[in-house]
């Protein structure tokens, strides 16, 4: 059960620095478009596989918003990728010390 927790403390942290590429205005322009066509495949309801399967759906869903946000964070340039991974660390932390 662990493995699950960790793997969703994983994946939130990738959405939020997701939302970090997003609102950073030196952000290359790719990296904001492929972001947000995650954003759309998720929320969209033309799918590789359906969600009417509903664990094999949402699997779907993950993987390929996973697998966009990694192509996203590869147009970010290094240094500006290493900080806002450290900024959302940071929140993370902050977050986590208020529980």
């Amino acid at each position: 059960m662990w493995k699950l927790g960790r793997l969703f403390t994983m994946f939130r942290k990738e959405i939020m620095l997701a939302w970090a590429v997003l609102r950073d205005p030196r952000a290359p322009r790719a990296a904001k478009l492929v972001t947000i066509l995650a954003a759309f495949y998720v929320a969209s309801p033309i799918d590789f596989i359906p969600d009417t399967l509903p664990i094999l759906g949402w699997i779907d869903d993950g993987l390929v918003a996973y697998f966009l946000l990694q192509m996203a964070f590869r147009f970010l340039p290094p240094e500006l990728l290493a900080v806002l991974r450290s900024r959302v660390d940071a929140r993370g932390r902050a977050r986590a010390a208020q529980e």
